[in-house]
């Protein structure tokens, strides 16, 4: 089976090279692989996801494979299928079906010729989460209490994919964390997380991310589109009063820097728009 390679929310730089972005897989299918099919090929593949899409009637089915499970849903593999959808049937809007749901996710290019994908999200609802609860991956973090910005409370949050959303005071702090795997991903998996999404706040414009997915078999993500979606999710249910429209750097830590566009509105629980440049990737 055949896949792009292509890296979603690439971070073009000062003198205009593009690079970075969080790679993922996209095969356009005939026929809808068998999940066996599609498991196996994500883990050849080696990316944090591999998207399989096939054509149906009004849209696209798309499903999303992690080197060891199936994902619900899967930002930066959405962004990276939408750029290949515009590549080979032009700029528009593509609906596409997840396996719980419909999304969609539109194509244009700029001025530059560069091309910018958005996907609109499932809906969004976030709920704190239990203290007994995160103590344990505070603990599992080397992190405690006195790292956390009290503006930001612990919360599950979800846009497709449940995350737990944390924010630290510090800078320094975010770059240093390390967990061990094996521990972490079965405190994940307690709790149905796919990803916890841990954050420092630049300005009201710019949050600085690093997000770790061992229950998909991947210590850390470049960037992540559907946490993304969850944390606007989040800060419009806490009130947060930084406005409607932000950027996330993810991936600076790792040396793969990433810039995820994020826009909502402020009616509870109605889909995000999240956006990004993309890359093939032909090393």
């Amino acid at each position: 089976m055949d896949a792009l390679r292509v890296a979603a929310f690439s971070y073009t730089d000062q003198q205009g090279n593009s690079h970075g972005g969080n790679p993922a897989g996209v095969a356009i299918c005939n026929e809808m692989p068998t999940e066996e099919e599609m498991l196996k090929t994500a883990k050849e593949i080696g990316y944090s996801e591999t998207a399989f899409l096939k054509k149906v009637e009004d849209g696209w089915r798309i499903r999303y494979f992690a080197p060891e499970m199936e994902v619900p849903f899967c930002g930066h593999a959405t962004i990276a299928s939408g750029s290949v959808l515009g590549e080979y049937f032009g700029e528009g809007t593509y609906k596409l079906f997840i396996n719980q749901g419909e999304i969609s996710v539109s194509v244009s290019k700029s001025a530059t010729g560069v091309i910018i994908t958005t996907l609109q999200s499932p809906e969004t609802w976030s709920e704190p989460a239990p203290q007994d609860y995160t103590n344990k991956i505070l603990a599992a973090l080397n992190l405690s209490d006195e790292d956390l910005d009290a503006n930001y409370p612990l919360r599950f949050a979800f846009a497709g994919a449940k995350h737990l959303i944390m924010v630290l005071k510090n800078r320094k702090r975010l770059s240093e964390i390390s967990y061990h795997f094996e521990q972490m991903k079965a405190l994940m998996q307690e709790e149905g997380l796919v990803t916890i999404d841990v954050l420092w706040v630049e300005s009201n414009q710019l949050f600085h991310s690093r997000n770790f997915f061992p229950t998909g078999g991947v210590y850390e993500d470049p960037a992540t589109g559907a946490a993304a979606a969850a944390l606007a999710g989040y800060l419009r249910d806490i009130q947060w009063q930084g406005g409607n429209k932000f950027d996330i750097l993810q991936g600076q830590d790792m040396g793969c820097p990433s810039r995820l566009s994020v826009q909502y509105t402020k009616n509870k629980g109605e889909s995000i728009k999240v956006s990004g440049e993309t890359r093939h990737i032909t090393e």
